[in-house]
C-alpha cells in the first residue's frame, strides 16, 4: 500500500488540492447565502415558506449536498492518503498538528453550516444577517492556519 501511495503521490496531492478548493468555495459561500436569506426575507417582509424562502432553501441544500459534502469527504480521503504516504509528514514538527487542528475546526464549521441550513429550512433560525456575516470569517481563519502550517511549516 505504501508503494501505491508513494508512486501516486503527485496525483493524490493534486486531487487533495482540488477537493480543498471546492470545499473552501462552499464554506465561504454558504454562510453568505444565509445572510442573503435572512436579510432578503426580512427586507421583503416575506415569511417562511414563501417562494423566495424556498428558492434560498433549494440553493443552500444543493450547495451543501452536491458540492460541499462530496468535497469534504474527498478532502479527508486524499488528505489521509497523504498523511500515510511514507516520508511526507514529520510528526515531530508542530505544523502537522496545527494543520490537523484547523482541519478539525473547518470540519466543525461545515457541520455548523449544515445545522444552520436545517434551522433555516424549518423556520426556527434566530440568527441575524450580522451573525452569519461574522461566522463567514471563520473558514478564513482556518485557511490561514492551514496554508501557513503546510507552506511555512512553522
Amino acid at each position: 500500500m505504501t508503494d501505491f501511495l508513494s508512486n501516486w503521490y503527485p496525483w493524490i496531492k493534486a486531487l487533495h488540492v482540488m477537493s480543498i478548493i471546492t470545499w473552501m468555495a462552499g464554506l465561504f459561500y454558504l454562510p453568505r447565502l444565509y445572510v442573503y436569506h435572512v436579510e432578503g426575507l426580512k427586507k421583503q417582509g416575506v415569511v417562511h415558506g414563501s417562494d423566495m424562502d424556498k428558492l434560498f432553501q433549494h440553493q443552500e441544500r444543493l450547495l451543501l449536498k452536491a458540492i460541499m459534502n462530496p468535497s469534504m469527504i474527498a478532502s479527508w480521503l486524499f488528505g489521509l492518503m497523504l498523511v500515510f504516504t511514507p516520508g511526507i509528514v514529520d510528526w515531530s514538527s508542530i505544523w502537522p498538528w496545527t494543520k490537523a487542528a484547523a482541519v478539525l475546526g473547518m470540519t466543525w464549521f461545515h457541520m455548523w453550516c449544515a445545522k444552520e441550513r436545517k434551522a433555516l429550512a424549518s423556520g426556527s433560525s434566530v440568527k441575524t444577517g450580522r451573525q452569519y456575516r461574522m461566522m463567514n470569517e471563520v473558514p478564513t481563519v482556518f485557511m490561514i492556519v492551514i496554508v501557513l502550517s503546510v507552506i511555512v511549516k512553522f
